[in-house]
Parts: C-alpha cells; structure tokens; sequence
C-alpha cells in the first residue's frame, strides 16, 4: 500500500543503487506561511527522511532555487544551500539530493551505467531557459554519462487547465532534444492542484503553503558482516 506521506517512481525504483522519494503534503505540520517559514517548519521531517533512505542527515544536499538554470556540480556534501542555482547534479554514494517544489516541476536524472544523478527545479522559467537540457549536459561533461543511458523522472506539478503554461511538455520537449530515449522518460501526470490533501499547490494556496521534497542519491553500501 502507497505511504500517505511520500511516493516514489517505477522508472527509478528498477536502477539498482539508486534511492529516491518524493514527500508530499504532512497532515499535521502547519503550512500556511511564507516559502522560507513553512521550509523551515518541514525541515526536521524532510531530514528525516533521507535518513529512512539510507543517509545520513548531514549528507542532504539543497539549492538555493532562483528560478533560473543553474545547476551545481556537487563532489563534497555541502552544508549550506548551494547558492544561485536550480539544480543539482552529482555522482558521489552516500550524498543525496534535494529540491523543493510547489507546482513547479521536479525533474528527476539518474544514469545506472557512469552512477551520475541530479535533481533539476523547472517551473514556468526553468523550463524556458532548459534547465534539463542544462543538468544532462553537464552530466556528461562531468561524469562522461551519455544522455541515451540517462533516466528522466517528472514529479506531481501544476499542469493545464489549471495552469496556463504546459512546461511539463516544455521539459518533455527539452529532454528528448538533448538525446533522452522516450522510453526512458517518465511524467507522472499528476496536477499538483488536483488533491489539496496530498499535495502542496502554490497556486492554489496562493503562495502561503508547504513545499514537496523531491530526494535522489546513492546509498553507500556496507560490506556484509562475515
């Protein structure tokens, strides 16, 4: 049975090595503030839950998100948010990725053959400005992952009719341009606006609500005890 308080996706639960989440609204965390409140107040839980994915806290890694299409190249856990950008990408085990979304689109890379992952913010102005076509390039200039091999995620995000802008399509568009196969790009189709009660929706709390994490990494494997 689903978990109330998070989901994850098929396309990323068949890699080997890879772990990954996506939280969605807490019933009993208050909300209704602004953006660096109410991301203060999820804190301790969104911690939380790297640690039930196999990090350790200290090893959560954030972005600033200046909706623009910036993206950082992480090899050491960074314990502030990396500034100035929308996006992280990196192939180091036992560091995980986070980034924050309310309508705005999480995307989701993982390539199982070079181990490189990242997680990209792109809403109306991410997506304009490609930021997905930005993170897989410098996944392959950093990590010498080859885009036919990555693997795109899409999260919840806000979607026509209740958005005027489809930027899911515009990611989708950006992708496939940049050498994704289509059958490793995956949208979840789901409207952010559409369950109030399971998602946090800027648009439709106007601006005073939580934040959904989208978390992405490679768990560091112990050795088996002998």
């Amino acid at each position: 049975m689903p978990d109330p308080l998070w989901m994850t996706f098929p396309l990323l639960d068949a890699l080997p090595g890879f772990a990954h989440r996506f939280t969605l609204r807490h019933p009993s965390i208050a909300v209704d503030a602004e953006r660096a409140e109410a991301v203060e107040r999820l804190w301790s839980w969104h911690r939380s839950q790297a640690g039930e994915m196999g990090f350790p806290p200290e090893s959560l890694c954030i972005a600033e998100q200046v909706h623009g299409r910036g993206v950082a190249v992480l090899h050491e856990p960074s314990p502030q948010a990396v500034p100035q950008v929308d996006g992280i990408i990196s192939a180091r085990p036992g560091l995980v990725i986070g980034i924050y979304v309310a309508d705005c689109g999480a995307i989701y890379l993982a390539d199982p053959v070079s181990g490189a992952f990242g997680v990209l913010h792109s809403g109306k102005k991410g997506s304009e400005l490609g930021i997905a076509a930005e993170g897989i390039r410098l996944m392959q200039q950093h990590f010498g992952a080859r885009p036919e091999d990555i693997r795109v995620q899409i999260a919840p995000c806000i979607r026509p009719p209740a958005y005027e802008v489809d930027f899911a399509g515009q990611i989708r568009d950006g992708c496939l341009a940049a050498g994704i196969r289509p059958e490793h790009y995956q949208d979840c189709g789901i409207c952010t606006s559409s369950d109030p009660d399971r998602y946090y929706s800027y648009r439709l709390e106007k601006g005073r609500t939580g934040r959904m994490l989208a978390l992405l990494g490679r768990p560091v494997i112990s050795p088996a005890a002998g």
